[in-house]
């Protein structure tokens, strides 16, 4: 039966100011319902502070042989590094 309903993957962030984390997938039929199964099923032992669901066919992602394109390397672009730039004097990071 469970087959039948759409895949979402689960994202935790496990404490605040921290990214999310792919933690798995489920099956649901609606987006509430994926919420209550990945709070149910990741979240037992008080690991987070946020959820998110996703449906599977709504995440589109690169392919390994795209990845000349979409990695470039990044030796000639010295400006994309943060030591490329002078921080002003006074200036409080």
């Amino acid at each position: 039966m469970s087959k039948n309903l759409p895949l979402w993957e689960v994202f935790l962030r496990s404490r605040r100011g921290l990214e999310h984390k792919h933690v798995g997938s489920l099956h649901a039929a609606d987006p509430e319902q994926a919420m209550q199964y990945a709070r149910d099923v990741y979240t037992r032992r008080l690991e987070g502070c946020s959820i998110w669901v996703v449906r599977s066919a709504d995440i589109h992602a690169s392919q390994e042989g795209d990845a000349a394109a979409f990695f470039d390397p990044a030796e000639d672009k010295v400006y994309r590094h943060a030591s490329f730039y002078d921080v002003p004097d006074g200036l409080k990071l």
